[in-house]
């Protein structure tokens, strides 16, 4: 792979820094190949470090210039300096003023780490080892400083001058230049830096906080896109309300801005006061961006501005504990788009995201806890496991102890730790406290790998009148964790009656519930004065990331399907019938048979599109079928994805037949009235009718795919016409060619919009996929410099195409790996996260887990493989 892996850096080995940094002082004095940066550094030795200790400062492809401690430039036997540390024997003892000067290329900054430039504009991303490419500095999240920075530019290119904190002097610098410097007097790691400078729009508003502190709010982006950003300021105004009300956390600086930047590696960055943004999760109006677009932008913008507390006022003291700022981060931007959308369709989507992706990465040779304790590139772990499962961890303790006594905890936490690098330890010990209870079993959560898998079992005793629930947990293997111990489950439960109402919960004479622990491998819950037997409704609003297996029939989980007063689980329970379906299915079809649709699940389906449904958004989620990834998961080894495919299609066109007077009368009721607005109802509304239009136009149905050609050429909305194109799209036609080439022509000159383009092509499921996306990657609309253009066409054929990434002859497999290999040195995180593809290959049947077996390690022998490739590649081809 490489003559040497980098050293892996264990949880274990964490001691604290020998050095402090109490206040950094920045000067840049920019230029797009020549860029200097001057860093004073006011030191002292860390009380809890090694006392005779050298000063050992990060670097990466940096040049120094020179090197001063306490004005007195350093002899070249007093320091040791390469690109990548500079190294100070003998520092001073006591406090110290370091003065470093550096000069960097941000032209040249292809990794988008440390300062690039995005088209004309200058722009930082430092997590989270990037300011090491600045300036030499500790690089680690518990050194804690307060920054002033002066940024200074030439005034034509660079009339936006921007950093953390407030603006506190800004003027001529002389030679057509100017200044500005910025304070943030809140302490920060380096990772939270922020630079911005060019010519950019700006829409500017104001926002009182609960406290009375005015609040600035200012959006940056390139000129004429500034009514695009409407939408972000209203989200943030919305995020500083909501966090205020539901957390009690108030904004603490006097300006707080956004930055839309076109080459980001990331969708957004939580920088102290200076969000920095891909511009696809700022910029949106109805002639440009879909409902799913206005709904991002939202959560995303909430999600870095709630970092401000949880992320920025209290950050990690290492980066084990990333997800105690992005998993709980997470959950709290759910918990937004909850209060402000629609809640049950919220944790549907969140749940559908949980099992796309972090539970194929749990059963795959990528996986690893919540919080590792050993990793090779920490670029590979800003993954689903650390967001989402982390997220879900802390949903779990929220539904353990209740919604009093975690808003108490949270308080508490925030009290307690406020400018502070915390680990998980000290999160959890505040639930602890207020509660009383024991958390040392809640840990494993954090520290073991892998999805539990749940097995119930019921039984009904009529002359008892007692109804039994048994559970076990298991979680299985996963690499370097051979064996694991039981789990704290919260189990949320719910007996339905055949009236389908619910019947109280009683256990040994008290009443109980509704959430039960499940702490051992196996528990028993008993339940009593129970006089008819009820359907159990298990794990209401999925109250804990596992996979469920239990013995309700076919008929009692339809039955919850009309009647169980959750509705997370009403949802569940016709997708768990449809998937039963869909693996069955797709046995058969490997077998060279099929199998017939069960009347009551296209009945189930149906209901959705009843003309009395006023919860479109939930019943579009009804209306969705599982999907293929959902179907190769429960198989779990020897997977077809052509058969699951097969299997899928059948099934909607079952459904077309059995469904299709319904199908259309919805279609044409939920019909496009007056101007377009992106509110929760309406969107849902749209997203009901393409799910009608997508089951008219199952298997290539002639009526299905006229409609969807009229849609996309009468739309009056983006959501409409990509939705449209998205169903054209599915399917070899005159219609679909004629549709793309339209788009391309109308809307040829925006990026945002010619990356669904690209998006549409790559996840077509089509045979000619492959030479497709070739020949789309050579043609002058493809950059394979910017990083959404690699995601919305690499990206999104390895992980949204199933059937032609893992054709049986290993194109697609070649397709991914070789772009990898190609961006390998020019931009290793990207390429690292393209592989995230390969994450469940060993599930495949053998002749495709053999070409992607080959394809991996064809990687594997490339010579000068990165740190963030090689890592994902050995982790990839580890022996189970």
């Amino acid at each position: 792979m490489r003559a040497e892996d980098p050293r892996p850096v264990r949880l274990s080995e964490y001691r604290p820094s020998d050095f402090l940094i109490d206040e950094v002082h920045l000067d840049f004095r920019l230029d797009p190949t020549a860029t200097q940066v001057t860093a004073t550094l006011k030191m002292r030795p860390n009380p809890l470090g090694d006392a005779g200790a050298a000063l050992r400062l990060d670097g990466d492809e940096l040049k120094l210039v020179s090197a001063r401690i306490g004005g007195a430039a350093l002899g070249a036997d007093a320091y040791d300096a390469s690109p990548s540390s500079l190294v100070i024997p003998n520092p001073p003892r006591g406090a110290f003023e370091l003065e470093i000067v550096t000069e960097i290329d941000p032209q040249a900054n292809s990794k988008l780490m440390g300062l690039f430039r995005s088209n004309a504009s200058y722009c930082s991303q430092c997590e989270p080892e990037g300011f090491r490419r600045i300036t030499y500095f500790l690089d680690r999240p518990d050194v804690l400083s307060v920054y002033t920075t002066r940024v200074e530019g030439p005034t034509d290119e660079c009339p936006i001058l921007l950093s953390n904190g407030d603006l506190i002097d800004s003027g001529p610098a002389g030679e057509g230049r100017h200044f500005a410097v910025w304070r943030d007097p809140w302490r920060k790691p380096s990772y939270l830096f922020a630079l911005v400078a060019g010519d950019l729009g700006v829409v500017e508003d104001r926002f009182v906080t609960m406290n009375g502190r005015d609040v600035a709010l200012k959006v940056f982006v390139e000129h004429g896109k500034e009514d695009r950003a409407l939408h972000a300021m209203d989200s943030i105004k919305a995020s500083m309300k909501w966090d205020e009300e539901a957390f009690g956390r108030e904004y603490d600086l006097d300006v707080f801005m956004v930055v839309a930047v076109s080459h980001f590696n990331m969708g957004a960055m939580e920088n102290k006061g200076l969000n920095v943004f891909n511009d696809k999760y700022v910029l949106a109006s109805p002639e440009t961006a879909t409902d799913g677009d206005y709904a991002n932008i939202e959560a995303i913008i909430a999600h870095e501005y709630f970092h401000n507390w949880t992320g920025d006022r209290i950050t990690c003291r290492d980066w084990f504990q990333l997800c105690l700022k992005e998993g709980l981060t997470v959950f709290r931007d759910q918990e937004f788009t909850s209060d402000t959308r629609s809640r049950p369709v919220k944790r549907i989507q969140d749940v559908r995201n949980l099992r796309a992706m972090q539970f194929a990465e749990d059963a795959g040779p990528l996986a690893h806890p919540v919080r590792p304790q050993i990793y090779h590139e920490i670029n590979n772990f800003y993954t689903p496991t650390v967001y989402e499962k982390g997220a879900e961890v802390i949903r779990m303790l929220k539904t353990w102890i209740g919604d009093d006594a975690f808003r108490t905890g949270m308080d508490l936490y925030f009290d307690r730790h406020d400018g502070e690098a915390c680990t998980i330890e000290q999160f959890v010990a505040c639930f602890a406290e207020v509660t009383g209870r024991d958390m040392t079993q809640w840990m494993r959560w954090y520290n073991q790998a892998g999805t539990p898998e749940v097995t119930v079992a019921t039984s009904y005793d009529a002359a008892a009148k007692t109804f039994t629930v048994e559970a076990r947990q298991v979680t299985r293997p996963t690499p370097g964790q051979p064996s694991k111990e039981a789990l704290v489950i919260p189990l949320a439960l719910g007996l339905v009656g055949p009236d389908g109402a619910d019947i109280p919960l009683v256990v040994a004479g008290e009443a109980k519930g509704p959430v039960f622990t499940l702490d051992g491998e196996a528990s028993r819950i008993v339940f009593e004065n129970v006089g008819e037997r009820p359907v159990p409704s298990l794990f209401r609003n999925f109250s804990a990331p596992v996979k469920l297996d239990s013995d309700l029939t076919d008929d009692d989980l339809l039955f919850l399907a009309g009647h169980d007063g959750d509705p997370f689980n009403r949802w569940q329970s016709t997708q768990t019938v449809a998937l039963r379906h869909l693996v069955t299915a797709t046995a058969a079809i490997r077998d060279g048979g099929t199998v017939p649709v069960d009347p009551r699940l296209a009945d189930a389906v149906g209901r959705a599109f009843a003309p009395d449904e006023t919860d479109c958004a939930f019943a579009a989620q009804v209306a969705s079928l599982p999907s293929e990834g959902d179907v190769a998961r429960q198989i779990g080894h020897d997977v077809d994805p052509d058969a699951i495919h097969r299997a899928r299609n059948a099934l909607k066109v079952a459904l077309r037949a059995h469904l299709a007077p319904s199908l259309l009368a919805a279609y044409e009721r939920l019909a496009e009235t007056g101007s377009y607005s992106p509110d929760a109802a309406s969107a849902g509304r749209r997203a009901l009718k393409i799910a009608a239009l997508d089951l008219l136009a199952a298997g290539g149905d002639r009526e299905g795919l006229a409609l969807a050609k009229s849609l996309y050429g009468s739309a009056g909305n983006m959501t409409d016409r990509v939705m449209a194109l998205q169903v054209l799209s599915l399917h070899a036609s005159p219609e679909r060619d004629e549709a793309l080439d339209d788009f391309v022509a109308r809307y040829g000159r925006d990026p945002l919009l010619m990356d669904k383009w690209f998006l549409i092509q790559a996840t077509a499921p089509l045979p000619d996929a492959v030479d497709r996306v070739e020949a789309l990657m050579a043609s002058p609309a493809f950059d394979i410099r910017n990083p959404n253009r690699v995601r919305s066409l690499i990206g999104a054929f390895g992980s949204g195409n199933p059937t032609q990434f893992n054709r049986p002859d290993g194109r697609g497999y070649a397709l991914v790996a070789g772009v990898a290999a190609e961006l390998n040195a020019a931009n290793p995180q990207v390429a690292a996260r393209l592989l995230g593809a390969f994450r469940t290959w060993r599930a495949l049947e053998p002749t495709r887990r053999g070409r992607a077996e080959s394809a991996l390690r064809g990687l594997s022998g490339m010579p000068d493989l990165s740190a963030d490739v090689g890592d994902i590649v050995r982790r990839a081809l580890a022996p189970e």
